[in-house]
C-alpha cells in the first residue's frame, strides 16, 4: 500500500500543476500579438484588417473617443487605448508654454498609448483656425473673413502650409480647420470664421487644405484622404452642414433650407474639400429643418459617406452629442445611440470616457448598434492614422521648434493683412483722396484702444477660446507700433486712447488715424442683433473726426453699422481681425502697397435689412459684395 501511494503522488502533482496551468491560460489569455499591422511594407487595407481582427469591442470603442488633455493621463491612454486627445480653446498646461513643453506633453500621452496592449498611437488635435492660435508666440494670421477679402487662394494655401509647420513645431499632427461655413447673416458670432457669404469664394478657399495636408500627387486618386509628410497635419472641414445659415444668425440655431439651397450654398465647400483629400469632417451644432445635425443620418451616412464618398472620419463638435437634448446631457444614452447610428465616427467626449465607453458597449451588446457600424468608424479612424504615418512616426520631435513664429511666417501674415484690407471710402471723391497718407508731416494723432492692443487686433480664438482684451496677449506688432515704424523720424506721433475734443482741436494735428472696433468674442458670445460700433469707439470717432482730417480703421469680425457716420469720416478701412502682424496695416495706409481687398460679404445699411446677401431680390446695400476701392503702392 505504501509503495503504491508513493508512486501515485508524483502523478497527482503533475495533474494538479497541468490543471492550474490550463486554468490560468483560460482566465488570462495572452496570445502572441500578430504585428503585421506595424509593417509599413504591407498594404494599408491588410494592416487595418490585421489590427481590427485583434481588437476587443472595448478597444474599438476607445478609438472612437476624443478626450480633452485635462481629463487624460498617460496611464489612462495605456489602460483604455483612447484614440485621440485634444486641446480645446485655450487648453494648455501654463501660460507661455514653450514649444519644448508642448512636445513633451504630447509625447508623454503618446508613450502611454504605445504602452497599451496593441500599441495603437493616439492622434492629438487642436483648434488652429487662424494660425496656431492657442500657442504663445505663434504667428496669428487674419481670420477667415479677412482672407476671403484677399480673393487669393494661393496665398491661403501658403498660410495653410505655414500653419501646419507651426502646429508640428509643438508636436501636434491634427488641426480642427478650416471652417468652410457660408455665413449668410453677420449677426452670427462665428461669421469671421467664414471666408464669405458667397459659396464660390468659400469653395476656392478650400485650397487651404492643400497647404495644411499637402497637395495630392498627380497620379493619386482624388477624394482619398491624403497627408503629405511630417511637416503637414490632418485637416478638418467644419461644420457640416449649414452652420452659417441659422435663423437670425443665432449660433447653434436651426437652418431652414430646401435641397437645392443646401446643395448650392452650403455644400460646395465640402465637395471640394473631399476632392482635395480632406481627412476629417466635423459636424455642426446647428439643426437643419429641425433635425440636429449630430443625429442626421440622411446627410452624414447617406449623403456625405455615400453620395460624396467621403472616406475619412467624421468627428463630433465639443460635447456635440450632449447638445442634441435640452438640457444638455439629459439623455446621453439615447443621444449617443442616435449620433453613432447617424454616422459619427469619433466623439469629442471630452471629459468622461468611461461613461461614453460603457454606454456604447452596452448598445452594441444589446444589438441597438450593429458591430458593422463600430467597425466602419474604427476602420476610418485607423485609415487616417496609417495614412499620416502615425504608426511609423508616433513620437513628436524637437527639430521643428524654430518654425513657431518664424520671421518667414510673420512676413506671410503681414502680406495677408495687406491684401485683406478693404478701402470703403477715400475722400469725398476720386479727385481728392486721403490715402495713402504722407509719412513725413508735422504731427499725427493715433486714437482708439484697438490701435495698441494685440488682443483686440487678433480677436477670438487667440490664446484663449474667447480671446482677450490684452495689450501683451502674444508676440506681434500692434497697429500703433506699425505706424511708428512707418512714419518719418521727424514726424511727431501722439497716441491717445480716448482724446478729449478740445485736445484734438488745440494740437493742430496734420491728420488722425482712429482705430476702433469690436471686443474679442467667439461662438454664441459673439451673436449680436444690433451690430453697432461699441463705445467708446463711436465717441472717439465723433470727437476726433469732427475736428481733424481722419482715417478710421475698423477692427471687426463682420460689417458694422457705419452709415450714420460716413459723412464725418474722410477715409474708412475695413481691417477685419488682422492678427499679430499689424505692420501690414501701416504698409497700405502709407502707400508702400496699394489697397486691393474686396468685400467678402455685403455691407448693409441697417440691421433691419438682414439677412441680405448678393443675389437677393431686394438687394440694397451700403457697399455691395465685391466692393473695394484701390490705390497704387510703391512696391505693389
Amino acid at each position: 500500500m505504501k509503495s503504491r501511494l508513493t508512486s501515485i503522488v508524483p502523478i497527482l502533482g503533475l495533474l494538479i500543476l497541468f490543471a492550474s496551468w490550463v486554468g490560468a491560460t483560460t482566465k488570462n489569455p495572452n496570445p502572441a500579438i500578430n504585428t503585421l499591422y506595424k509593417d509599413p511594407t504591407q498594404p494599408m487595407s491588410k494592416r487595418i484588417k490585421n489590427l481590427m481582427k485583434q481588437m476587443t469591442l472595448e478597444e474599438k470603442i476607445a478609438q472612437m473617443a476624443q478626450l480633452d488633455r485635462v481629463a487624460a493621463t498617460p496611464e489612462i491612454m495605456r489602460d483604455f487605448s483612447i484614440g485621440s486627445l485634444l486641446s480645446g480653446g485655450g487648453s494648455w498646461v501654463h501660460e507661455g508654454q514653450t514649444t519644448i513643453e508642448w512636445v513633451d506633453m504630447v509625447n508623454s500621452f503618446q508613450n502611454g498609448s504605445l504602452a497599451s496592449r496593441l500599441g495603437i498611437p493616439m492622434i492629438y488635435g487642436i483648434d488652429a483656425v487662424h494660425g496656431h492660435n492657442n500657442v504663445y508666440r505663434a504667428t496669428i494670421f487674419p481670420h477667415n473673413i479677412g482672407l476671403g477679402a484677399t480673393r487669393d487662394p494661393e496665398l491661403v494655401k501658403r498660410i495653410g502650409a505655414a500653419t501646419a509647420r507651426e502646429i508640428r513645431a509643438t508636436g501636434i499632427p491634427y488641426a480642427f480647420a478650416p471652417c468652410i461655413a457660408v455665413c449668410r447673416d453677420p449677426r452670427w458670432g462665428r461669421c469671421y470664421e467664414s471666408f464669405s457669404e458667397d459659396p464660390k469664394i468659400v469653395e476656392e478657399m478650400t485650397d487651404i487644405i492643400e497647404g495644411l495636408q499637402g497637395e495630392i500627387p498627380p497620379n493619386s486618386r482624388k477624394g482619398v484622404p491624403y497627408i503629405g509628410g511630417q511637416d503637414k497635419v490632418v485637416a478638418c472641414a467644419k461644420h457640416f452642414v449649414g452652420d452659417g445659415g441659422t435663423k437670425d444668425g443665432i449660433n447653434e440655431n436651426n437652418t431652414k433650407a430646401d435641397w437645392h439651397e443646401l446643395l448650392s450654398i452650403h455644400m460646395p465647400g465640402y465637395y471640394h474639400s473631399i476632392k482635395k483629400g480632406v481627412s476629417t469632417i466635423m459636424i455642426s451644432y446647428s439643426s437643419l429643418n429641425g433635425v440636429k445635425m449630430h443625429t442626421n443620418r440622411n446627410l452624414i451616412t447617406n449623403f456625405l459617406k455615400g453620395a460624396l464618398r467621403f472616406r475619412g472620419f467624421v468627428i463630433s463638435d465639443w460635447q456635440g452629442v450632449d447638445k442634441t437634448t435640452y438640457p444638455e446631457h439629459a439623455n446621453y444614452s439615447d443621444s449617443l445611440l442616435k449620433a453613432i447610428d447617424a454616422g459619427i465616427d469619433m466623439v469629442m467626449v471630452p471629459y468622461n470616457h468611461t461613461e461614453f465607453s460603457s454606454i456604447l458597449v452596452s448598445h452594441v451588446k444589446n444589438n441597438l448598434i450593429p458591430m458593422s457600424r463600430i467597425d466602419d468608424a474604427v476602420r476610418r479612424i485607423l485609415r487616417i492614422k496609417f495614412t499620416m504615418g502615425l504608426f511609423e512616426n508616433p513620437m513628436a520631435d524637437y527639430s521643428r521648434a524654430d518654425k513657431l513664429g518664424s520671421q518667414v511666417h510673420r512676413d506671410l501674415a503681414r502680406e495677408a493683412v495687406r491684401k485683406s484690407l478693404v478701402l470703403l471710402k477715400n475722400g469725398e471723391n476720386a479727385d481728392s483722396p486721403i490715402l495713402p497718407l504722407p509719412k513725413e508731416t508735422s504731427k499725427i494723432l493715433v486714437a482708439g484702444k484697438h490701435a495698441n492692443n494685440l488682443g483686440l487686433q487678433c480677436g477670438g480664438w487667440t490664446i484663449t477660446w474667447q480671446g482677450l482684451d490684452s495689450k501683451n496677449l502674444t508676440a506681434g506688432t500692434t497697429i500703433l507700433n506699425a505706424i511708428s515704424n512707418a512714419v518719418h523720424p521727424s514726424t511727431e506721433l501722439v497716441y491717445s486712447e480716448n482724446p478729449d475734443p478740445k485736445f484734438v482741436k488745440a494740437e493742430n494735428f496734420s491728420y488722425a488715424i482712429v482705430v476702433v472696433g469690436e471686443p474679442p468674442y467667439s461662438e454664441t458670445a459673439g451673436d449680436n442683433q444690433n451690430l453697432t460700433i461699441p463705445e467708446p469707439g463711436l465717441s472717439i470717432m465723433k470727437n476726433v473726426c469732427g475736428s481733424v482730417k481722419c482715417v478710421v480703421v475698423l477692427i471687426s469680425g463682420r460689417p458694422l453699422v457705419v452709415q450714420p457716420y460716413l459723412s464725418s469720416i474722410d477715409a474708412l478701412v475695413a481691417a477685419w481681425l488682422p492678427g499679430s502682424e499689424g505692420q501690414g496695416v501701416a504698409d497700405v495706409l502709407f502707400g508702400e502697397y496699394g489697397f486691393s481687398g474686396k468685400l467678402p460679404r455685403t455691407w448693409f445699411k441697417t440691421v433691419d435689412q438682414l439677412p441680405m446677401n448678393v443675389g437677393d431680390e431686394h438687394y440694397d446695400p451700403l457697399f455691395p459684395f465685391g466692393f473695394g476701392l484701390t490705390t497704387k503702392g510703391i512696391k505693389g
